[in-house]
């Protein structure tokens, strides 16, 4: 049979970095030069990098990104490269496109069929879908089809197409964004689409944190008996390779009911060269489910970080579990020397807190300020005294501990220019148990998009990896609270959290009603008073800045609701 060597040259690509996207592209073309490969892909639109938005809508970028496509083709030799780039048609439209590269130049483009506009993606606000399954690249001796991340997720769509017009390898070029669970969502689907085309695919993904999103790499093989034979790192730039022995065959039957397609034209680009045995494949394995999402909140926050030019970070340590996660992922991502926790205590302050505070930033090894904020606050409630006289101290009070926090950690950050990362996860930010320019302020949301009882899931991975207690016992185990009045806990104003994370997952993630978590179980009137909950606030996730994407349904990008909106739900 037939041998390809094929590699996946799994890359993190900075948005709107072209020139240094090209140096990175053409080293890891070298690297699969260096190791005999036939054939490497790189990421969809690996030029621009991913996702580039509203830069589409700027003909300078776009004229730009073809130069880049240019500059590389000219550097390629016999090794085929599969480059991701968008393309200006003849029409003044733009396409998603793959460009195969080699011998000097561009040696023929497939354009993206089917685009994405759903969850995270808008790709039918800059491309045009294209109709076209052709050519077929001979790379090797072997027949090629291109394809591009959302064509191989359709049961009927180009993959299909092209293996009945001759395809004997596929190859699908991705930028396919990381939540929990979707590495074998992706190798179920690849596996059913090799087994219907009767034809291996190669599966080329993107690695890396842009703004909201992180793309976890996984790049893989899988071959035609939907067997997976090879995969790459997640969450780390790899060069994934491994040598095919594609089995020739006429053209595939078409299914019962489809007309016999014709074979698709052909384009000959290089003659195979393997004449040495072929080498095992590497199948790394997959990341545990917990701690596979501390991995993308660590590269989503060392990217947003570095991709921007931020060196040094700074958080609100309060002694409760978030703030200690927050603070143990921006370590592991920046170096615990380019973190500092600021404790601020108040009136309503437990000693155990103080204490919890300095002793996880001791375990991690980051710097600390304290800043009690007493002096502040009996300042503002005298200030306050006379509009509120008569009236009982209640929520504006206790928020108003909050935003003083918020001003020191934003002063602070503007007198040294580092970044404040906010500490709210995702049950408090459904249900507005967050404080708007208060513990919501800062530049970057780490665990925004993290349910409470991952929060402590999390925590307790770190000290098992690490075998020793870096999250303090006593941080896990207390009750959860603001600490904004006396005694108070979490649960005095919501629900238990297990019970408040299993509603939010219906009713946010998965768009349940009212009536179906009802009948699902649910106490009606706890039901009734979360959704509302949910609805209300909105406008304060509005407010809030970007951060790490791992569920399949984030706020922000993900999830849009309008701001003023009277259906009952």
């Amino acid at each position: 049979m037939p041998r390809i060597r094929v590699a996946a040259a799994q890359l993190n690509l900075v948005v709107g970095d072209l020139e240094g996207n090209e140096a990175r592209i053409l080293d890891a073309y070298e690297r699969a030069g260096r190791v005999d490969a036939d054939l490497v892909a790189f990421p969809e639109l690996a030029v621009t990098g991913y996702p580039p938005e509203d830069l589409l809508l700027r003909p300078a970028f776009v004229a730009d990104a073809a130069e880049s496509i240019a500059k590389l083709a000219a550097h390629t030799t016999h090794v085929a490269a599969v480059l991701g780039f968008p393309e200006l048609m003849a029409d003044g439209t733009l396409a998603n496109s793959a460009a195969l590269c080699a011998h000097g130049a561009v040696q023929g483009i497939y354009r993206k069929h089917l685009l994405p506009n759903y969850s995270v993606f808008d790709e039918e606000r800059y491309f045009e879908p294209w109709a076209e399954d052709g050519p077929l690249f001979v790379v090797a001796g072997l027949r090629i089809g291109l394809t591009i991340c959302e064509d191989a997720w359709s049961p009927t769509g180009p993959i299909l197409t092209q293996a009945e017009g001759g395809a004997e390898l596929i190859v699908n070029i991705n930028a396919s964004p990381y939540f929990a669970g979707r590495v074998g969502e992706r190798e179920a689907m690849l596996a059913t689409r090799a087994i219907d085309a009767q034809t291996p695919i190669l599966y080329a993904n993107l690695v890396g944190g842009q703004d909201e999103l992180v793309f976890d790499g996984a790049s893989m093989v899988i071959d035609e008996h939907g067997t997976l034979v090879a995969r790459a790192l997640q969450f780390e730039e790899d060069l994934l390779v491994a040598d095919l022995d594609v089995r020739r065959r006429v053209h595939r039957k078409p299914p019962v009911g489809r007309p016999k397609p014709e074979p698709l034209a052909e384009v000959a680009i290089t003659e195979g060269h393997l004449g040495m045995p072929g080498k095992p494949a590497r199948i790394e394995p997959l990341l545990e489910s917990v701690h596979e999402v501390y991995r993308a909140l660590v590269l989503g926050t060392r990217d947003y970080m570095v991709k921007n030019g931020f060196t040094h970070v700074l958080l609100g340590l309060s002694g409760g579990i978030d703030s200690s996660l927050v603070a143990a992922v921006a370590a592991d991502a920046l170096g615990p020397d380019k973190v500092t926790g600021v404790m601020m205590p108040s009136r309503f302050s437990s000693e155990g807190s103080v204490t919890d505070s300095r002793r996880l930033a001791e375990n991690l090894g980051i710097g600390t300020l304290t800043i009690p904020i007493e002096p502040a606050h009996e300042s503002f409630i005298e200030m306050l005294a006379v509009p509120f006289a008569g009236m009982e101290p209640g929520v504006a009070e206790e928020n108003l501990q909050a935003r003083i926090r918020g001003t020191i950690l934003m002063t602070i950050s503007n007198k040294f220019g580092w970044l404040v990362l906010t500490t709210g996860n995702k049950s408090e930010m459904a249900t507005g148990y967050s404080t708007l320019y208060g513990d919501m302020a800062g530049g970057f949301a780490v665990i925004k998009d993290v349910p409470k009882m991952l929060v402590y899931a999390l925590c307790e991975d770190i000290n098992r990896r690490l075998e020793r207690e870096v999250v303090p016992r006593s941080v896990i185990e207390k009750p959860p609270s603001a600490e904004l009045r006396p005694d108070q806990k979490d649960e005095d104003s919501l629900p238990p959290y297990p019970v408040l994370d299993a509603i939010l997952e219906g009713y946010v993630e998965d768009d349940r009603s009212i009536a179906d978590l009802v009948g699902e179980g649910f106490d009606r009137e706890t039901v009734v008073r979360i959704a509302r909950l949910v609805d209300r606030s909105e406008y304060k996730r509005r407010q809030a800045p970007p951060g790490v994407r791992v569920t399949p349904k984030a706020f922000g990008r993900d999830r849009r609701l309008p701001l003023t909106n009277r259906w009952p739900g």
